[in-house]
């Protein structure tokens, strides 16, 4: 089987060494605001995957071409333009939760957030809540703890 040659992989670099260089004060504490969510939604602890992006839990996927491979079930990027959520399962399904929220943008996997101050708390926390859920639900094989 064709493992994934994907550059996202769990890296030994130190989470909050990397929070502590986002240069924008509000970015950071954001960041520091959704790695404490993600941590609390999830159990486990932060993990760099790559060399920007903070993850929580993991699971194998398994495509029917053959590729393989083991990816973060939540994760987030404080990125210069925008906070990025990786919110694994998609929005498909979640209008009501996605109106409620406030500013955002979306792409497949992607919550894109200006500020948290954008969105509303217990909306967003929902939505991690719920993409944990369904991922424990479609990789029931893989525990999700690191």
């Amino acid at each position: 089987m064709a493992r994934n040659d994907n550059q996202t992989v769990p890296t030994g670099a130190a989470v909050d060494a990397f929070l502590d260089a986002v240069e924008h004060p509000v970015r950071q504490a954001d960041a520091r605001a959704v790695c404490a969510l993600m941590q609390d939604v999830s159990g486990c602890a932060p993990r760099m995957w790559g060399p920007s992006i903070v993850g929580f839990g993991q699971y194998h996927y398994r495509y029917d071409s053959g590729r393989e491979g083991d990816f973060m079930r939540i994760g987030f990027s404080p990125r210069k333009a925008n906070l990025v959520l990786y919110i694994m399962p998609g929005f498909e399904g979640e209008d009501e939760l996605m109106a409620a929220l406030g500013k955002h943008k979306i792409g497949k996997s992607c919550l894109y957030i200006n500020k948290l101050s954008d969105v509303d708390p217990g909306v967003l926390r929902s939505l991690c809540e719920k993409a944990w859920a369904t991922m424990a639900e479609r990789y029931p094989d893989d525990a999700g703890r690191d």
